[in-house]
């Protein structure tokens, strides 16, 4: 039998999973990943590790596809995006930790880029908001405080452009590239230009020789031939890299969703919400959100490269496509916190059997702010709240509650995606409308979320079978990259449907729990600030 692997290098763990040919996983192999935390907001990784990690899980995937008699046709790779790698291309040695995405150490900088005209020309050039989640200012971090010398081989990647150079045969000739989906996620890269920005690169004092090449997300990025995979089975050595998306493009792509319009939600640590805009890049962006490209399919599938055969039918779209996005920072890390803090759960699992004990929250709202506040209102100094409480308060309504406050930060981005938000009766129609919502990550496995985010967002949730989507999305992209599929039609029947929650009828009671999260939220902004503390 045939397969597509994924390698996924994720903030919390690295997996490799095999699929067959219509989307089923068939293996899978996962090895944690550690982060670790030098000073309050920081959060780095160890680059040597995320290799070594990722080398081991292909290792041991194409050792259980060996025995199982299945061959290996293609690889693609899925990470997390705005993680930022330092390394030296001649020594093949890191110059310092990653500093992942979560870290803010870059905070003060970030405001002074802000109040002045720079920030400006970020949110024109990049369709990215000034924020430390971003690639750019962790690139001069390094630069100021570590690298004493700045040699030509000195390299700055995305995880993708790390891994992709590791297996490639690093230091021995690797490939030093990334992707759009991923470079756009730097504060470096022009998406209406498709290129660094020498503006930018000006800007943050950085050499576009240090940064990879930007090549499309489907295509050969090269074999795997690193000579750490010297004793690797067969079945791995000499596989094509067929393509290449920042997770949360990954899972865009995993979910079908291919054409303008259609929008996913990953629930995962936090959670995700993009929608394909089509072959043009936003220029009027919603106030909170951030655009960026989706993928770039090469000459792979797109049969117009000027994007204008957008036809669903036969499973043409443009080259280029891009997206709006909204990240929220806490979902499942608040459901960790009711389990590890509170003790009100024994398993994460149990949150949604024990919401739906009861029918509401009882006037109970929580602003999960826990490290501050992202999409819509991108605010640092937020902090967590809990409003409402009476003694009429159980843990039941505290798990309700807390499925409820992802719903309202969801709808928060999907208003101001479709333009909605303090739209008078009669005023300007909506920009982006969304009609329904295809959801993934593990907390999407709580069915009463998934019914408490329809009704919330009055159209369909639909869950599929398999919730593996960004590593599904970057196999796919990767059998499309080496030829294993000719087009998106054949691709887009993978997604098989497990579960849609249709939304209540109940309009009234369900604006009036957002108004009263509306409320509680502004109570949570800011609030840092008002205590005096330092970020």
């Amino acid at each position: 039998m045939d397969v597509i692997v994924a390698l996924d290098v994720g903030t919390t763990g690295v997996r490799a999973i095999a699929f067959d040919l219509t989307g089923q996983v068939v293996k899978v192999q996962y090895r944690e990943l550690p982060k670790y935390y030098p000073q309050p907001g920081w959060v780095e990784q160890d680059p040597l590790q995320m290799r070594d990690l990722s080398f081991d899980v292909l290792r041991s995937l194409a050792a259980d596809c060996m025995e199982l008699g299945l061959n290996i046709l293609s690889l693609g790779i899925t990470n997390q995006r705005e993680t930022v790698v330092c390394w030296d291309r001649n020594s093949g040695l890191p110059l310092y930790n990653a500093i992942v995405w979560q870290d803010r150490r870059t905070a003060d900088h970030c405001r002074q880029l802000e109040s002045s005209e720079d920030g400006e020309i970020i949110r024109r050039s990049t369709g990215l908001l000034v924020d430390p989640y971003f690639s750019a200012t962790k690139i001069k971090w390094i630069l100021d405080n570590i690298v004493d010398t700045t040699p030509d081989s000195l390299s700055f990647g995305t995880v993708d452009a790390y891994i992709i150079w590791s297996l490639t045969g690093g230091e021995n000739g690797g490939v030093f590239a990334t992707d759009p989906s991923n470079a756009s996620r730097t504060m470096l890269y022009d998406i209406y230009k498709m290129a660094w920005s020498d503006e930018l690169c000006d800007m943050f004092s950085i050499k576009k020789s240090w940064l990879p090449e930007v090549a499309p997300s489907c295509g050969l990025f090269g074999e795997a031939n690193s000579p750490l995979l010297s004793d690797y089975p067969d079945s791995l050595k000499g596989i094509h890299i067929g393509g290449v998306l920042g997770d949360q493009q990954a899972a865009l792509f995993g979910h079908g969703c291919h054409y303008a319009g259609m929008a996913k939600a990953t629930y995962g640590t936090g959670t995700f919400l993009l929608i394909n805009t089509g072959d043009t890049s936003p220029e009027q962006i919603p106030d909170g959100l951030v655009a960026s490209v989706a993928w770039d399919l090469g000459d792979k599938v797109a049969n117009d490269t000027n994007g204008s055969d957008k036809d669903a039918d036969t499973g043409n779209i443009p080259r280029v496509s891009y997206v709006l996005e909204g990240s929220i920072f806490s979902t499942g890390s608040t459901i960790q916190w009711l389990r590890d803090q509170l003790d009100i759960l024994e398993d994460a699992s149990e949150i949604s059997s024990l919401a739906s004990r009861v029918d509401t929250s009882n006037g109970l709202y929580i602003v999960p702010a826990f490290s501050g506040l992202g999409s819509p209102w991108w605010d640092p100094r937020a902090r967590g709240t809990i409003v409402g409480i009476s003694q009429g308060v159980t843990r039941e309504h505290l798990a309700r509650a807390t499925l409820e406050s992802i719903a309202y930060q969801v709808r928060d981005i999907a208003e101001h995606i479709q333009n909605r938000q303090d739209t008078p009766a009669g005023g300007p129609q909506p920009g982006h409308l969304i009609n329904q919502l295809r959801v993934d990550g593990g907390v999407s496995a709580s069915d009463e979320l998934l019914r408490i985010q329809a009704d919330q967002l009055g159209i369909p949730v639909m869950r599929p079978v398999n919730t593996e989507c960004s590593a599904l999305g970057a196999a796919q992209i990767a059998a499309l990259g080496t030829g294993v599929y000719s087009t998106l039609k054949e691709v887009e029947s993978m997604w098989k449907l497990d579960i849609q929650m249709q939304p209540g009828s109940e309009r009234a009671i369900y604006d009036s729990g957002y108004q009263g999260w509306r409320r509680a939220l502004e109570r949570s902004l800011g609030w840092s600030l008002e205590r005096g503390s330092v970020i």
